[in-house]
């Protein structure tokens, strides 16, 4: 089997989209992580400022020697401004330079001309937040360095980067390998599919494991079970129908081979013959429309009264010559299903009895009901059915050996068992006492019924439109 080339496969795309997920995750996790010690920072030195300010608020000493007592940080420094002159300046290192940045300088000084003692500036380090308080002549600033402090911060940032990505090449390489076996079955799956063909259905998938890909498997092990069955089921039929056909083919055309054109009774009788074996073959193609339609399901749905039905089939049986038909039992309940198949399959069963028995036989159908089955019977005293032959009589165009000189298609109580089928039902076949066959079409009760819903004795002699035997 040719396949279409595809840009991406399912594994890559599966593996793609679980990739995405964890960096985005990632990422997300990264900024927020971010931003809140980011936060965190700048609320430090805001604090820090504040402290600062009012620690010079409530001192009266002089501005050089406030400078003097502070201890600087890595991040941050302290100056003494009077005007354009430092008067004095925390030592750098270990606080920052700023006493050498002369552009931090002058925006200082045209900020505190504006009366902006808290904000923040440009520097050579990066943006400084300051806080300045007038001491006298001179006004004393704290400068912090956010890039300084945010230093770790970034250094963090850069880690969890690096490790996220370390991370994210680990799922990569995981999800490669598992979703390769994740997806081992279905290859599997697809390459025995590949590798069915019409004549050959055998093959099945190996299943493993408890989950979805097993079901999957066990699924398509099942659906190619019935479709083999189907096949074969079709096969058979066809050589069925073959051998079927041979047969009038061969007569017709023995026949016209061996036909005298001069002679006119010669000509009446093949002509006689031709028209009977078509005829046989119209029944038979018209019985294998009705098997066909039966299997494949087209059956019409409604609740069936088994005493009504009961009734209806003793009228119809009656007109059925050289048997006398009675009703021995009427059940009680309703069947959910096809009437008209019901009433087929029924009235099969009394014309394979009445084919079976000798003219002059009396033949007995009836209805039982158990609470949750039909029994749906027609009872004969033929010659019966050997218990060795019971198996196959419902095969198609099997004949039994007893039905002596009865003309058929073979195909009456295969349709028969497959009415029964569709109904949920089965046929069965059981010695009648005396000699003969019963044979019984069981269905599943539905609609409204009740346990006891006992069959309806009915007595003897009771006889619906009973025909006597005319020969």
């Amino acid at each position: 089997m040719i396949r279409p080339t595809r840009a991406v496969s399912a594994r890559v795309r599966l593996l793609g989209a679980i990739l995405g997920v964890v960096l985005v995750g990632l990422i997300v996790a990264g900024g927020v992580t971010f931003f809140v010690q980011s936060e965190r920072v700048l609320a430090n030195a805001q604090r820090q400022l504040d402290g600062f300010v009012s620690t010079v608020s409530v001192s009266a000493q002089d501005p050089a020697d406030l400078v003097a007592a502070a201890v600087p940080g890595r991040t941050d420094a302290t100056l003494a401004l009077s005007g354009s002159t430092v008067l004095a300046s925390t030592p750098a290192p270990p606080g920052v330079p700023l006493t050498a940045d002369a552009a931090f300088l002058d925006a200082l000084r045209s900020a505190l001309e504006r009366g902006e003692t808290r904000g923040r500036l440009d520097s050579t380090l990066g943006p400084m937040l300051y806080a300045a308080v007038p001491a006298g002549d001179a006004t004393i600033v704290q400068a912090v360095a956010i890039d300084e402090r945010m230093e770790l911060v970034s250094l963090s940032t850069t880690t969890y980067a690096l490790t996220g990505a370390v991370v994210l090449l680990a799922v990569a390489v995981a999800g490669w390998f598992v979703t390769g076996r994740l997806f081992s079955p279905l290859r599997k799956l697809r390459d025995t599919t590949d590798a069915i063909t019409i004549a050959d259905l055998g093959t099945r998938v190996s299943a493993h494991g408890n989950d979805e890909i097993s079901d999957l498997t066990a699924s398509v092990n099942s659906m190619l079970d019935r479709l083999s069955m189907s096949v074969e089921s079709q096969r058979q039929l066809l050589d069925d129908v073959r051998h079927e056909l041979k047969t009038p083919i061969t007569i017709v055309r023995g026949h016209l081979e061996t036909m005298n054109p001069t002679d006119a009774r010669d000509v009446i009788e093949t002509r006689d013959l031709g028209i009977a074996e078509l005829d046989r073959l119209s029944r038979l193609v018209d019985d294998i429309d009705a098997l066909a339609d039966v299997e494949a399901g087209s059956l019409s749905t409604g609740v069936v009264d088994v005493g009504a039905l009961t009734d209806r089939m003793g009228e119809l049986v009656a007109a059925l010559p050289e048997h006398t038909w009675t009703i021995e039992a009427r059940g009680r309940g309703r069947i959910v299903g096809d009437h008209d198949r019901l009433v087929q399959a029924w009235l099969q069963l009394a014309d394979n009895a009445a084919k079976y028995t000798p003219a002059g036989s009396p033949i007995e159908i009836g209805s039982t009901t158990d609470g949750t089955t039909a029994s749906l019977w027609v009872r004969d005293h033929g010659p019966g059915i050997p218990p060795a032959a019971r198996h196959r009589v419902f095969r198609r165009f099997d004949r039994v050996s007893t039905r002596r000189g009865v003309d058929g298609s073979g195909l009456g109580l295969s349709i028969v068992d497959a009415i029964a089928k569709a109904h949920g039902g089965h046929c069965s076949i059981a010695d009648t006492p005396g000699g003969g066959a019963t044979l019984t079409l069981h269905v599943p009760l539905g609609g409204s019924h009740t346990p006891a819903d006992l069959p309806t004795p009915v007595r003897a002699g009771d006889v619906v439109l009973q025909r006597e035997a005319t020969g």
